[in-house]
């Protein structure tokens, strides 16, 4: 082959080469779909969309996210992925609470995967084999309507709530859905299954309000139709931003006491993921110090997991939370039946 064939020829492999990285920084649907992937969400979405464009944006990534409703939240995703266990469409689960991921990994869903900071996190808040890794935390907190509840009055304890002065005043949400079955499960977890429906009675007899989700349980204190109830953090918060009447609790701080529960969102990889490589980068970016602290300045304030994250004043130190020191197995183990529990005997 003379010269000028072989320069025409390079001249061809470089033009074609320009043409192709044109295209794929240009269109990038032109890689197919391994560039992207598909991420069911149970996390608010006005918190974890931005979280997910970032992702996007660093690595070129296309996120493909599945939200839940606030009525059916972890549950209905759950439900999705344990249908979809064959043939699975998602490959990534970010989980706002960690039972519903013990349930996924005894279904057999999940992928073992342990990101790069799994090491730094606390015990409590990672799966020991690495079937899920905690992030971004949030705690299960009394509210109190400011105008309507005395700070010399105020409960400070879960068993506060059964005293003669708070019948009627008391609202959480429906446990079928949501962190209220957890929170339950962890109490028949701790004070056992006499003890526990015990108290559930009690505030029944005594008016206890069902909710439909935490959102409505923040929003009942708010207006004052209920002066108290059981929440999130982040819902709390979010009344907080708007400078409502309420003030937040973390229960049962004191020594003998059981302590605050606190749940971590989670992260896990779908066993089967059509896209695992780019599933395993986007793992690492949300248990990343930068997600941490993105959470931590939203409005849902959520308490970073890793040591040293940046957070503002009002997010406290997860260190500083005296925690619920309970085996995550122990109360997916016990939601069914407390769930059942409050079907028949609360919610009848």
């Amino acid at each position: 082959m003379d010269s000028g064939k072989k320069l025409r020829l390079k001249l061809f492999y470089l033009v074609l080469a320009a043409f192709t990285l044109l295209a794929i920084f240009t269109f990038p649907g032109f890689l197919g779909s391994q560039n992207e992937v598909v991420i069911y969400v149970t996390h608010d979405q006005d918190y974890a969309q931005p979280i997910l464009e970032a992702f996007e944006k660093e690595t070129r990534i296309k996120v493909k996210p599945v939200y839940d409703t606030e009525a059916s939240k972890t549950v209905g995703l759950t439900n999705r992925l344990i249908a979809e266990k064959n043939n699975p469409q998602a490959d990534v689960f970010w989980n706002n609470e960690v039972v519903r991921a013990v349930q996924l990994k005894k279904e057999g869903v999940l992928e073992m995967y342990k990101p790069k900071n799994y090491d730094k996190l606390n015990s409590l808040y990672k799966d020991s084999d690495g079937y899920w890794t905690g992030f971004a935390a949030r705690a299960r907190v009394l509210i109190v309507n400011t105008n309507l509840v005395d700070k010399t009055i105020r409960p400070d304890s879960l068993e506060d709530l059964t005293k003669p002065e708070f019948a009627g005043l008391l609202t959480l949400a429906d446990p079928r859905f949501g962190t209220t079955g957890p929170h339950i499960a962890v109490l028949y977890t701790l004070w056992g299954k006499e003890k526990t429906e015990n108290f559930f009675t009690t505030l029944k007899n005594n008016g206890l309000d069902i909710a439909q989700s935490n959102g409505q349980t923040r929003d009942k204190v708010v207006e004052g139709t209920k002066w108290i109830g059981f929440t999130d953090t982040d819902d709390a918060n979010d009344a907080l931003v708007n400078k409502e009447p309420i003030a937040m609790i973390y229960p049962d701080q004191k020594d003998g006491q059981i302590g605050t529960l606190v749940i971590p969102n989670t992260a896990m990889v779908i066993k089967g993921a059509k896209h695992a490589n780019n599933a395993k980068k986007l793992i690492n970016y949300l248990i990343s110090e930068k997600t941490e602290s993105s959470l931590a300045y939203a409005k849902s304030a959520q308490m970073p997991l890793l040591p040293g994250v940046d957070r503002p004043k009002n997010v406290p130190a997860v260190e500083s939370i005296k925690p619920m020191n309970v085996s995550w197995e122990k109360i997916y183990k016990n939601l069914k039946p407390s769930v059942n529990f409050f079907e028949t005997s609360i919610l009848e």
